[in-house]
């Protein structure tokens, strides 16, 4: 039953600006994007506090580690859920967070308006190869245009079911940190994978908690080799926080 009230609680929450949005997105861009707003810079704290209140779902962001990130940076991180979006919008909502995301996300009410509304960056997913460098090109110069934005982008390319870490793909992040040229922030974050669709919320929010923090931040690496390299210290870096984490949350 609390699952249940959780649940419907976030919906009424997100009924009235996910109604705006889509209102707005076909007539006005900037309406859009104000509703947009709202809902990243409002809802994601709001969603976490009804978490927090009925199913005593915790959200641990790292605030010390954050300690570690200059004014711009691209953020590598892992990937779990839908959820991870909205995670970083809470961890950093000081900051314009932008992702790199499949185009499938357009079919989801609200998630695929305001993605588009906020100009992340979404990748097509029957275009080809080509496609998606030219769109994470165009991506990455207009992230040039606007200092306080902060790109994100998963190199697994998809979430996890497990939450157990799958292979790093490194031709989108080398594409996108060619253009930016930006110091990388390493980040990990777990948790979203036992929420990851309906029948898990029910059964595994009760005292879970979502957890995200910064590693260690890279200097823009200058070549492929070094790029490659970064990538490899990265999925090493956050599979030794998760097991961190996991092997604490068992003692």
């Amino acid at each position: 039953m609390a699952s249940i009230i959780t649940i419907t609680c976030i919906l009424v929450t997100l009924g009235f600006p996910t109604l705006m949005i889509c209102f707005a997105y076909p007539v006005s861009h900037r309406l859009a994007l104000f509703w947009s707003d709202y809902i990243t810079k409002k809802m994601a704290t709001r969603v976490f506090a009804i978490l927090k209140e009925y199913r005593h779902f915790m959200f641990k962001g790292d605030n010390e580690s954050k300690k570690l990130l200059p004014d711009q940076y691209l953020i590598l991180s892992n990937h779990q859920s839908l959820f991870d979006i909205v995670a970083y919008f809470k961890f950093l909502k000081e900051k314009e967070v932008r992702f790199v995301a499949k185009d499938t996300l357009n079919s989801v009410p609200m998630v695929g308006k305001m993605l588009r509304s906020q100009q992340h960056c979404m990748i097509p997913r029957r275009g080809g190869m080509t496609t998606a460098m030219h769109a994470l090109r165009k991506f990455g110069e207009r992230v040039n245009a606007n200092k306080n934005e902060i790109p994100c982008i998963f190199p697994e390319g998809t979430r996890s079911k497990d939450g157990n870490l799958g292979t790093f793909y490194s031709a989108g992040f080398r594409r996108l940190e060619e253009t930016v040229n930006l110091p990388v922030a390493v980040c990990a974050l777990d948790g979203g994978w036992k929420i990851s669709n309906l029948d898990e919320i029910m059964r595994n929010l009760y005292n879970g908690c979502y957890r995200v923090k910064v590693l260690k931040v890279f200097p823009a690496p200058k070549t492929k080799e070094e790029q490659i390299a970064l990538l490899d210290e990265a999925k090493s870096l956050i599979q030794k926080q998760l097991d961190e984490w996991r092997n604490t949350s068992t003692k």
